[in-house]
């Protein structure tokens, strides 16, 4: 008899025990996925960046390109010396996943060439702050660096300006000569045949080319992309022209520099030939990180 009221004693327990579990799940309990003392707001995270490696910098432009790029690669007799050109300089970094580029410089009898090509993965080091989104910040803050001038509108002056001021890239950062100053009557004086035979629409066409060859933001080129053109020295001495190609594509930023100094005094490197050079050159890497 006793053994059987301790039975039944047992049987008491486990029934009041079940009936408490049951009440909880009816009382509106969290579940076992809920955090004690979590007000209900779920951590942020956010999409890493589409690119977790970056590619061989010396290998990712080919020999095509740079015959173009580096016309004296080909004047190059000596098998041995002309595929070290070829091959590039990697420059020193001291983490190859995040940063890497690659130098090529040429000399022929017209001009000595310079290439570098630098990738950048940028990675956020904030939880609530996206790969791309800081890579991003750092492309405008490049891009800004570079001091773009204004777009110039379709009436030949920088957006913004109400009287259509003049973009001749010869005149001065005051603009130019005033109308009335010596300088400026020499100069109509000594060749009043091209004032008169210069009309309206040839003018429109040139302030036109100039304003297609100017630093500014370029289109369809990564998810952004500029270019700046940059030339230094003066007609006293080999005049160096620096194009400057940058693009982001998702968390990669892509800096190409394309600079050519000529061996003849005087000379000016051409701006629109090397900006299409350069271009072509950005065009390939884009695509290039597409694959």
């Amino acid at each position: 008899m006793q053994r059987k009221a301790y039975v039944s004693g047992v049987a008491a327990l486990l029934a009041a025990l079940l009936a408490g579990c049951t009440g909880s799940s009816d009382s509106g309990a969290t579940s076992d996925d809920s955090n004690p003392g979590d007000s209900g707001t779920a951590a942020t995270t956010v999409e890493p960046g589409r690119y977790r490696v970056l590619p061989e910098p010396c290998g990712v432009v080919g020999e095509d390109t740079l015959d173009s790029l580096l016309p004296g690669i080909q004047e190059i007799t000596d098998a041995d010396q002309q595929e070290k050109a070829y091959e590039g300089t990697p420059t020193l970094t001291y983490d190859t996943d995040r940063r890497i580029g690659c130098r090529w410089k040429v000399e022929s009898a017209d001009a000595t060439d310079h290439l570098f090509v630098n990738f950048e993965r940028v990675v956020s080091y904030d939880t609530a702050v996206s790969d791309d989104s800081e890579a991003e910040r750092l492309f405008a803050t490049k891009q800004e660096a570079a001091d773009l001038p204004e777009p110039v509108s379709s009436d030949g002056g920088t957006a913004g300006d109400e009287g259509g001021a003049s973009t001749d890239p010869s005149a001065g950062a005051g603009g130019g000569s005033p109308s009335g100053s010596p300088s400026s009557s020499a100069s109509n004086s000594a060749s009043p045949s091209v004032s008169s035979s210069t009309s309206p629409s040839a003018s429109s066409s040139t302030d036109a080319a100039a304003a297609e060859l100017q630093p500014r933001v370029l289109e369809d080129l990564g998810d952004e992309a500029f270019l700046d053109d940059e030339l230094a020295g003066s007609g006293s001495t080999a005049q160096q022209r620096t194009v400057t190609v940058a693009f982001r594509t998702s968390n990669v930023i892509v800096t190409i520099e394309y600079e050519e100094q000529p061996a003849t005094v005087g000379a000016v490197p051409d701006s629109e030939e090397m900006q299409d050079r350069a271009q072509k050159l950005a065009a390939q890497l884009a695509d290039a990180l597409a694959d």
